[in-house]
């Protein structure tokens, strides 16, 4: 679903996804008409912008994401301002690009977002995992007892760990001589056990349980 208040930027990206074999199942124009139609249809991937005339981007994101079944988010902006980019993934999107990125950048992030990497513009990538770097030095409140952690496989521990670095899916496989696909089920398994939803959180969890500084 591609949602966007200029209806000719809209078509445009619209169109250029449908003609690289994707299924453009809806378009909107309005946050009220994103989540509306963003629930009934129930795609799989939301190109998404911010700027929207009704109500911001990040709370259609909010709203998608607490879903039944939450799509993966792309966001789609003309900003590339720091504030907006860590506003969007505390929201719930998988990943960040900014509009003068080429139609090549959009058609390869919207495959890998649908196969469950978080893609950002360059640059941004590392924005995000320093903020969630800062905040896992936080100390914890006094008196919140620490959550039990689920027992992960020594190969799902292997994954988060590069995951937790920010390692595409193809390069993860590639250093453990995996399938994408294999290491993509193994994400998939250690979301369900932490009951995390994308995995975007899933690097913050794995950078405040410190697997990103290990080697």
């Amino acid at each position: 679903m591609v949602v966007d208040d200029h209806p000719m930027w809209r078509e445009a990206v619209a169109r250029d996804l449908a003609d690289a074999g994707f299924d453009v199942v809806a378009t909107a124009g309005d946050a009220r008409e994103a989540v509306q139609r963003g629930r009934a249809v129930q795609p799989a991937v939301v190109v998404l912008d911010l700027n929207l005339p009704d109500r911001p981007g990040v709370e259609v994101c909010r709203q998608l994401m607490a879903s039944e079944k939450a799509p993966r988010v792309l966001v789609l902006s003309a900003s590339g301002e720091h504030g907006d980019v860590l506003e969007a993934v505390k929201s719930g999107a998988t990943g960040y690009l900014v509009k003068s990125a080429s139609r090549e950048d959009l058609l390869e992030a919207v495959r890998r977002t649908a196969q469950g990497d978080a893609v950002f513009t360059p640059g941004l990538a590392g924005l995000v995992l320093g903020e969630f770097r800062r905040l896992a030095a936080e100390p914890v409140p006094a008196g919140k007892p620490a959550p039990a952690v689920p027992k992960l496989t020594e190969r799902e521990t292997e994954v988060l760990r590069l995951v937790a670095k920010g390692l595409p899916y193809k390069q993860i496989a590639d250093r453990l001589v995996l399938s994408p696909r294999t290491v993509q089920n193994h994400v998939q398994n250690t979301l369900g056990k932490l009951q995390l939803h994308n995995r975007v959180e899933l690097v913050r969890y794995a950078i405040e349980a410190g697997l990103d500084e290990e080697a």
